[in-house]
């Protein structure tokens, strides 16, 4: 989440020194596509994380059934932040 926030401020700061108003903007909406496209999945990770381990925890013998569901969980919340990066190189 930092690496993005960090992203999108250097966009900002990328597009405040261009000289066209429409290409700052343009960055600077891009910037915002994924930003926001890439909050859902963040989110979506955190959840499944912690609720894997907690299964887990709970079920020690069943540790490996959850773990190879967490990953195609992880595979498939991780495509919605590349469909958003993808988005993002589109507009």
């Amino acid at each position: 989440m930092v690496a993005v926030i960090s992203h999108l401020l250097g966009l900002i700061g990328a597009a405040a020194t261009s000289s066209g108003t429409s290409g700052s903007l343009d960055t600077i909406g891009k910037g915002l596509v994924y930003g926001l496209a890439a909050i859902g999945p963040g989110i979506g990770i955190g959840v499944l994380m912690g609720k894997s381990v907690e299964a887990m925890a709970r079920q020690p013998e069943s540790a490996g059934v959850v773990r190879g569901t967490m990953f195609i969980g992880i595979g498939l919340i991780e495509a919605l932040a590349l469909f958003g990066l993808m988005l993002s190189f589109i507009i």
